[in-house]
């Protein structure tokens, strides 16, 4: 008989409407075969690492026609995570190999089609699969060198600095030879920014009272690159200072997922009279370029020419808190959550 354990998850009480809350989500307690049923093309996951990203945010609202599922509730939430394969009926992995890609909050998944990446340079931390050699990695990669065609010399802003995917942003413009100025919502995340990150600039969102302002003082002749995290009032501000022929990658806009109406934006006749481009893009549309992205990354990390700032939380139960904190910006760094020993 295979053996049955215990399974901790975590599951959506009900579908959000405003800001979420941690009572939005329970724990409980189920159990599972450590076992894939028999020709079942599944594998199963004992859980390691899981990723909490803005994007989930959506998810917990009942949103049709999204290019995201929503979560279902009475059901354990599901997001990005590294894991080891302790069963598998496909072909594709094998017990004990170690895999990111989509899994469920709980400690031990079943997953039936899986949508994972086997991880192959095991020399840096395993939880960098959960961000810089992952899905907020190569959003970063994506969205800066295939959506806004940099090139060396370009001035660069990115809002949303210092999270996951912003902070690599910022250093991938460095290296090209940018000059690189990023916002953020606290001190900590500013001294970061600059000081940790090498960013030439960077501001308090929450100090200034104009953005406008701000963004002409940090980019007097103009924005040839946004990288778009954030929406709403920033998104305004800095249509009014980009330079002809501009990009802007839109990659989210935090600012708007705990809107039940979101913000209007006024200045969008600037992309007509300064000839911008703007983007939205998905990363799952470059996962092809997944192996091209590693080839330039790993030396960097290895060199120290790239560094990663992540925030960990310790145990499932650290989830719900850990999610939640992105919406209020207390997470400094990547947010993870360590689920277990690896």
């Amino acid at each position: 008989m295979p053996e049955m354990v215990r399974n901790k998850q975590v599951i959506l009480k009900d579908y959000v409407s405003g800001f979420p809350k941690e009572t939005d989500m329970y724990m409980t307690e189920s159990s599972i075969e450590l076992q894939v049923p028999k020709g079942s093309n599944g594998v199963l996951l004992k859980n390691l690492y899981l990723s909490c990203d803005p994007y989930m945010r959506p998810r917990m609202t009942n949103i049709k026609g999204s290019y995201v599922e929503s979560f279902k509730p009475g059901m354990p939430i599901s997001g990005y995570g590294v894991a080891k394969v302790l069963d598998s009926e496909n072909p594709e992995f094998k017990k004990g190999d170690l895999v990111w890609g989509m899994t469920g909050w709980e400690e031990y998944s079943l997953v039936t089609a899986p949508q994972l990446f086997k991880i192959q340079h095991t020399d840096v931390p395993l939880s960098y699969y959960t961000g810089i050699l992952g899905m907020p990695g190569m959003t970063a990669y994506a969205g800066f060198y295939e959506v806004c065609s940099p090139k060396q010399g370009e001035c660069v802003f990115i809002s949303a600095a210092s999270g996951a995917v912003g902070q690599l942003v910022g250093q991938f413009a460095k290296l090209l030879g940018c000059y690189v100025v990023g916002s953020a919502g606290s001190k900590d995340k500013i001294d970061l920014l600059k000081n940790k990150f090498g960013f030439d600039e960077a501001f308090n969102y929450k100090e200034e009272p104009d953005l406008n302002e701000a963004l002409k003082r940090y980019f007097p002749e103009g924005i040839d690159i946004y990288f778009e995290n954030v929406g709403g009032k920033m998104l305004d501000a800095v249509l009014l200072n980009m330079k002809i022929h501009g990009r802007i990658a839109v990659c989210g806009m935090i600012s708007q997922y705990n809107l039940d109406r979101p913000e209007g934006v006024h200045n969008l006749m600037y992309l007509v009279t300064k000839r911008v481009r703007m983007e939205g893009f998905l990363v799952r549309d470059y996962y092809h370029l997944y192996p091209k992205f590693l080839e330039m990354i790993i030396p960097h990390i290895k060199e120290g020419k790239i560094v990663y700032v992540e925030d960990m939380a310790e145990g499932l139960e650290s989830a719900p808190a850990a999610l939640i904190g992105l919406f209020s910006g207390r997470n400094v760094g990547k947010q993870v959550v360590a689920v277990a020993p690896e």
